[in-house]
């Protein structure tokens, strides 16, 4: 498990290179929104990645840091070599979003790019960093990434108190960023609600947390590509799920695709399809105000984000 104090070190260690992300209140929706889209990458998962880097030994950095991502992560790591001056490898699929590998390669990162989705991409990293000694960075299998999304948590209880009382909304893949939130929210308040949300194109979580399986599950394309394949079968946020989180949904593909527009047309804010499934979630109904949503990026392709605001601006 996570010690609570884990969390509160790493807001104290990343705090220098992050920014605190906007919560503002939703009255049309009764919910609270917190905004890490505007976090320094563009992302959550840079708390948890430094958090990681910043706590190894100099030796590790040294070795080399490798990662497998979607694109968020990356960019995480390689913001954290970039501060630290570690050589930085990232292993993505050749069908990542182009704006994230731009990103990624722009804080000084090498790419390399898998034949394959997420699944070969982290089978390469791994098999990378085993033979050139190099020192593995989990986007989620890792109790320092853990707790660094962890902090969010921090950052909301620190404004908003009372926020205690709402359900929290959390997108959800790989389960790093709800386990740290439900380490901090749980140790709080047991009984708070705690809600993951997941496309239905690639429901792995979902099937895992319901079924304990991910046999036979779809992995289809989705808008939330960033929530897209399996899980470790061995993560260490398996067990956290299962002990803090009450609930995991699915939303479809047109009702994430209106979450973005409601972000941009509503709120003036980009977001993309993986942070925007919480939002989906409370459009369509599936949850019920007073509710916390966690929109967790904003890195999405700009031509994508354009025809996915016209389509949907007057029924929004």
């Amino acid at each position: 498990m996570i010690p609570a104090e884990w969390i509160e070190q790493a807001s104290a260690r990343i705090g220098p290179y992050i920014q605190p992300t906007p919560l503002t209140y939703d009255a049309r929706l009764g919910c609270h929104v917190k905004w890490e889209n505007r976090q320094v990458t563009g992302s959550f998962k840079v708390r948890g990645a430094l958090n990681k880097v910043l706590g190894l030994q100099a030796w590790e950095r040294k070795a080399g840091l490798v990662a497998a991502s979607a694109g968020n992560h990356g960019q995480g790591v390689a913001l954290a070599g970039r501060i630290t001056k570690s050589p930085v490898v990232v292993f993505a699929s050749e069908h990542a979003v182009a704006i994230k590998l731009d990103a990624i390669r722009a804080l000084g990162a090498d790419v390399h790019l898998v034949q394959g989705g997420y699944p070969e991409a982290e089978a390469a990293g791994l098999a990378y960093a085993a033979e050139h000694g190099a020192t593995w960075v989990s986007p989620y299998n890792d109790g320092q990434v853990i707790a660094g999304q962890g902090t969010i948590a921090l950052e909301i209880f620190a404004e908003l108190p009372e926020a205690i009382n709402s359900t929290w909304l959390v997108p959800v893949s790989g389960g790093g960023l709800i386990s740290g939130i439900g380490v901090s929210l749980k140790m709080k308040s047991p009984a708070a609600e705690l809600v993951g949300v997941q496309a239905a194109a690639s429901p792995f979580t979902h099937s895992l947390f319901y079924r304990g399986t991910q046999e036979n599950v779809p992995d289809l394309p989705s808008l939330a590509d960033g929530l897209t394949g399996a899980v470790e079968s061995d993560s260490v946020t398996v067990p956290l799920m299962r002990k803090y989180v009450d609930d995991i949904l699915l939303v479809e593909e047109e009702q994430i695709a209106k979450a973005v527009a409601y972000a941009w047309h509503v709120h003036g804010e980009k977001i993309e399809g993986s942070g925007a499934v919480t939002l989906a979630a409370l459009l369509d109904g599936k949850i019920k105000p007073p509710a916390l949503v966690v929109i967790s990026g904003g890195n999405i392709q700009p031509e994508v984000h354009a025809e996915i605001c016209t389509r949907y601006k007057e029924s929004v």
